[in-house]
């Protein structure tokens, strides 16, 4: 959980990210018609066991799992210099290639659109896809650039002195969002 932060109130319970992540899954079958040559990539952190779930869920519905890959930004991002003298750079490992693939970044929150835009730099870099949709569990909105999610659990406005926690089980603990709100230390 973020430091400085306290709070308000959960969002969407452990049942209501499993009822999300099922209804992204039919959403993303029906958008591509099936799954053929579609392949998910989480973006780290949390992006990576959301991408596995979605592609639980999809194998439940069609039989078959799709590739999962992992996708790190860290040296994509445009505040790389902010965010530490020394950025830990963890491996992207997409084991297949994603050339004429319709690929589906899979992350937690949508907020100013920067991650996104960084894992589509980190994404071309790898190949030439047919297409890139975004999965997303919550959008908060305040955009800074033009992207929007093909596919959102949950629209949740939100203030920018707000922070959305999307809480799992595989990095958490347990599964839930949380909306906090900055506390001035």
């Amino acid at each position: 959980m973020a430091k400085n932060v306290k709070t308000k109130k959960e969002i969407i319970d452990g049942s209501g990210i499993r009822r999300a992540l099922t209804r992204i899954a039919h959403e993303i079958i029906e958008k591509n018609k099936g799954i053929e040559d579609v392949v998910l990539v989480g973006i780290r952190t949390r992006g990576v066991p959301l991408a596995n779930r979605l592609a639980d869920k999809i194998k439940e519905i069609e039989g078959k799992r799709p590739p999962v890959g992992i996708l790190d930004i860290t040296l994509y991002r445009d505040d790389l210099s902010t965010v530490a003298q020394q950025p830990i750079v963890h491996k992207t490992e997409i084991p297949f290639d994603i050339t004429g693939k319709k690929v589906v970044l899979v992350d937690d929150v949508l907020y100013t659109g920067r991650t996104v835009r960084a894992a589509m730099d980190a994404l071309i870099d790898l190949g030439r896809p047919r297409a890139i949709q975004l999965a997303i569990v919550v959008d908060r909105g305040h955009r800074e650039l033009p992207i929007r999610a093909d596919y959102v659990g949950k629209n949740l406005p939100t203030s920018n002195e707000e922070v959305v926690s999307v809480n799992l089980k595989e990095t958490d603990g347990d599964d839930r969002v949380l909306l906090q709100e900055k506390i001035n230390s």
